[in-house]
């Protein structure tokens, strides 16, 4: 397999560490794998034919998450989808960022800047600070360069990248479609990169929550569809990407009221638990069920799979725990480390 040249700038940075294990899949919930030197994987381990490997906020294991040098990183590994999260901005762009707040942990307020709320200076969760109070343009403006956590993300790191150079910035998704369009076309990539590039899928998250209407903010009833879903499927329509495009979310209330007004849209169901029968995802127009990887069992798996639904867990950073899922015969995995999933394609 080939070896790309960030995969090999990560290995000569960390030693060829693995992550930790993240919180969504704790360590007594997978089964113990043989013993193997630091880096080695299973050789008896291959991706089957359209394994998705899914590169989560980007590739937040290595580079800030949800901005544009994250998302290069994660096309220089050839990543098959860009999972990416979005909120509303105060004027009614779909912008890409996971949290309804920023917080001091990711974002700062650049040198010399005046005019935007400091989240260096103002208590988590102030309301100059939520998303949906600051318009794109004041978003942009913001560095989000920071590490939130060193220990579980210890080899990220913010480094330039060739097209998108250090603008760990807040865009909208039209500038992502805009950006992969780009890298798509660079000289600077090799033609497998570009032509991976011009076919990439993106699994792109409505960031509501049920209980909190107040995250996106935007009049959302539960079954009409709301500014958010409007907006998100005119970019979606305007760059042309209806085959490219998966949109998830765990308030599943979302996917339908997208689902009414873009009959064309592929829905991903995100689950913390089982509490929906799969077939009735299915009769939804659910196409893909995206757990949490403690739930996936070879119960499950197959249970799914008999449904018509693919199988997509989330994020999954342990190799031991990807070959577990490989071995059950998930459809994909999302993971902040791409770099250590696509070793399995061989």
């Amino acid at each position: 397999m080939k070896v790309l040249g960030w995969l090999v700038l990560v290995g000569l940075m960390v030693g060829c560490r693995t992550a930790p294990e993240t919180e969504e899949a704790p360590a007594e919930e997978l089964e113990a794998p043989e013993k193997r030197e630091e880096g080695e994987v299973d050789e008896e381990i291959v991706l089957p034919e359209g394994f998705d490997v899914q590169g989560h906020r980007g590739a937040r294991g290595l580079s800030p998450e949800n901005t544009l040098p994250s998302l290069e990183v994660a096309l220089d590994l050839l990543v098959d989808t860009l999972e990416i999260d979005f909120h509303l901005s105060a004027d009614d762009w779909v912008v890409a960022w996971h949290d309804p707040y920023l917080d001091a942990s990711l974002c700062r307020v650049p040198e010399g800047e005046e005019g935007l709320p400091d989240p260096d200076e103002l208590p988590p969760m102030h309301e100059d600070l939520r998303v949906r109070s600051l318009t794109a343009e004041q978003l942009s403006r913001y560095i989000c360069d920071r590490n939130p956590d060193v220990e579980r993300f210890p080899d990220q790191a913010a480094l330039p990248t060739e097209l998108a150079g250090d603008e760990f910035r807040i865009v909208t998704l039209e500038e992502i479609f805009e950006f992969v369009a780009e890298y798509a076309e660079s000289p600077e990539k090799t033609a497998e990169q570009r032509e991976n590039a011009a076919r990439v899928m993106f699994n792109l998250e409505t960031k509501r929550v049920e209980d909190r209407p107040d995250f996106i903010d935007d009049g959302f009833d539960g079954e009409e569809p709301g500014v958010f879903e409007r907006q998100f499927v005119e970019a979606v329509e305007a760059h042309g990407m209806e085959e490219r495009v998966m949109l998830q979310s765990f308030d599943h209330r979302s996917l339908w009221a997208a689902r009414s007004i873009a009959p064309w849209l592929t829905l991903v169901a995100l689950d913390r638990e089982i509490e929906t029968p799969f077939e009735e995802f299915r009769d939804r127009g659910v196409s893909v069920w995206s757990p949490r990887a403690r739930l996936v069992t070879e119960e499950t798996v197959a249970a799914a799979q008999d449904a018509g639904l693919q199988v997509i867990p989330w994020t999954v950073n342990d190799p031991a725990e990807m070959e577990r899922l490989i071995r059950l015969g998930v459809d994909g995995i999302i993971t902040d480390r791409p770099d250590l999933l696509v070793v399995y394609r061989r």
